[in-house]
């Protein structure tokens, strides 16, 4: 079985184009350009959590590096730089070798290089640190939303979800719907164009990775108001559309893995977020709006054609609260 250093070397290190210094030392160098901020994310997937086990090598390697691009995308960054860490229960090279073109066919999509990282033996864990840029004082927080303020997602909601209980045999799909919305659990697509071209238009933002119930009450929070979004329009696929409201709340508020954007802007700008939404290939739909909020009142409010708070519970994932 080759070393560490040696599975390395024949699939992680490429020569640097705009690092100082890549893979091969004990640190990467790097020159962020004049005028710009460093946006730097953290995220580990772990099998188990957060993918199943048997899970397609090429699609984890896409993944690994998909959730780290959603992070910059929510913060209107362009990506940069990437360090992987890899623990390894053995050298399998023909699953290493489709994880690292997994990884590189989209690290290659978005100018991605890959620095640095590190490799161990243990259970399957895969982390990525991501660098991305963006021009000082543009970056978009979770902090700017401000009361009657649209509140807007990206794409469709509820897919990923759908897709895991289909896999844990939960749900019950035709061929089609099932490859789809498992593609949307184990290969998203991160929203980085959409998100660098709201900068200027999005007052606030953020990424679905554990729910909308949970993301969006934490833009909120961040912005000192509150969220009601209407269940009638949230964008979900035909599968959930024919399920019964409580249920497709579960998936399309309630499930992670969604990688889409969900952002607050002036009502005002409406034309404009369409616009940019259509220029950059992705589809966007308005969910409510920003109001006000004094002492305990919920941060959301989920409520139905007529205008109701529904019924639900649903607060989105906790990765501690589902291990109790």
């Amino acid at each position: 079985m080759p070393g560490e250093f040696d599975l390395i070397e024949k699939y992680f290190k490429r020569p640097a184009r705009h690092a100082r210094l890549g893979v091969g030392d004990d640190c990467a160098l790097i020159a962020p350009e004049a005028g710009v901020e460093l946006a730097v994310s953290t995220d580990m997937l772990v099998e188990g959590t957060h993918f199943l086990a048997g899970t397609d090598a090429y699609r984890l390697g896409h993944k690994t590096l998909a959730v780290n691009l959603s992070d910059l995308a929510a913060m209107g960054a362009t990506p940069r730089y990437a360090m992987l860490a890899l623990a390894l229960p053995g050298g399998d090279e023909a699953w290493l070798a489709a994880f690292a073109s997994g990884f590189f066919a989209l690290a290659e999509a978005h100018a991605v290089e890959l620095v640095g990282g590190d490799t161990t033996k243990g259970p399957l864990n895969v982390c990525v640190t991501i660098v991305g840029e963006v021009p000082a004082g543009r970056a978009i927080r979770r902090s700017g939303a401000q009361v009657d303020d649209d509140i807007w997602v990206s794409g469709t909601l509820g897919d990923a979800a759908l897709g895991l209980a289909h896999l844990q045999q939960r749900a019950a799909l035709r061929a089609d719907e099932a490859a789809h919305a498992v593609s949307r659990l184990e290969a998203p697509t991160p929203r980085v164009a959409l998100g660098v071209a709201l900068r200027g238009i999005a007052t606030a933002m953020i990424d679905l990775s554990d729910g909308l119930a949970g993301d969006l009450r934490h833009l909120a929070e961040a912005s000192g108001v509150g969220a009601r979004v209407e269940a009638a329009v949230l964008p979900v696929g035909a599968p959930l559309a024919r399920m019964p409201l409580a249920q497709r709340l579960g998936f399309a508020i309630g499930g992670g893995d969604d990688y889409e954007l969900c952002f607050s802007a002036p009502s005002a700008a409406t034309e404009q977020v369409l616009e940019t939404g259509a220029r950059c290939g992705v589809a966007v739909t308005k969910i409510g709006r920003m109001v006000g909020r004094r002492g305990a009142t919920a941060a959301l409010v989920v409520v139905d054609a007529d205008g109701n708070p529904c019924a639900t519970t649903v607060c989105g994932y906790d990765h501690f609260k589902a291990l109790a």
